[in-house]
C-alpha cells in the first residue's frame, strides 16, 4: 500500500513541476499583453494625434519594444552589464540554461562535496590544467550540483578527476532519487573510468563507500 502511495506523490509531484512554470508564464504574458494596448496607446500619445491612433497600433508597438529589446539583450554588450548587476543580474544571465531534458542526456555521477560527504551531480565537461605550458596529471571535471527540488538550479564545481565516480544508473533513476527518494533505483551502479585499471578502481571506490 506504501508503494502505491508513493507512486501516486511522485506523479503528484511531477504534476506540480509541470503545471508551476506554465501557469507562471501564462500570468504574466496575460498581464503584460492585456495591458499592452493601453500602454502602447499611452506612449504613441507623446507624438501622435489621438485620431491617428488606430485601435491594435498599440500593441504592435509594445511587441516591437519586447523584440528589439531581445535583440538589444542578446546581441549586444547590454545583456552582459545588465547581468553583473547585484541579484537582478540573475535575470540577464546568457548562458545556457540548465534542463531536465539536458540532464537527462547527461553522465550522472557522485563526486566528493568533501572528504565525509558524497553528492550527486551531473558531468558537464572534462577541464585539462596546465602547469607552465605543460599538462597536469590532475585533469579537473566540471560537475553541476543540482538543487532539490528545483533540480535545474545548481551550481558548477570544478572537481579532480579521482574524486568523481560515474554512475551507470540512468539520469531518470538519479533524478527520481533526488526528488527525496520517490523511486528509488536498486543499486547505484559505479563505473571505472576508460584509462583505469581494475585495482585503480577499486582502490579509488573506497572512497565511495566500498571496502
Amino acid at each position: 500500500m506504501s508503494g502505491l502511495l508513493k507512486k501516486q506523490l511522485t506523479f503528484l509531484l511531477y504534476g506540480f513541476v509541470f503545471w508551476l512554470p506554465l501557469i507562471l508564464v501564462i500570468y504574466i504574458g496575460i498581464l503584460l499583453f492585456g495591458n499592452a494596448e493601453k500602454v502602447g496607446r499611452m506612449i504613441l500619445g507623446v507624438a501622435v494625434p489621438e485620431k491617428y491612433l488606430y485601435t491594435g497600433l498599440g500593441f504592435v508597438l509594445c511587441i516591437l519594444i519586447v523584440y528589439f529589446s531581445g535583440i538589444l539583450l542578446k546581441q549586444t554588450k547590454v545583456g552582459k552589464i545588465l547581468s553583473k548587476i547585484p541579484v537582478i543580474g540573475i535575470f540577464f544571465g546568457q548562458g545556457e540554461i540548465m534542463t531536465v531534458g539536458r540532464l537527462s542526456h547527461m553522465q550522472a555521477c557522485l563526486f566528493l562535496y568533501s572528504s565525509t560527504c558524497i553528492s550527486f551531480g551531473w558531468i558537464l565537461a572534462d577541464e585539462k590544467v596546465q602547469i607552465s605550458g605543460e599538462n597536469a596529471t590532475f585533469p579537473l571535471l566540471c560537475v553541476y550540483f543540482p538543487s532539490v527540488p528545483a533540480l535545474v538550479t545548481g551550481s558548477v564545481f570544478a572537481v579532480r578527476k579521482d574524486a568523481v565516480m560515474k554512475l551507470d544508473n540512468s539520469s531518470s533513476e538519479v533524478i527520481n532519487l533526488l526528488l527525496y527518494a520517490f523511486r528509488s533505483p536498486v543499486a547505484l551502479k559505479y563505473l571505472p573510468w576508460e584509462d583505469e585499471s581494475p585495482e585503480e578502481f577499486k582502490e579509488r571506490s573506497k572512497m565511495f563507500g566500498l571496502k
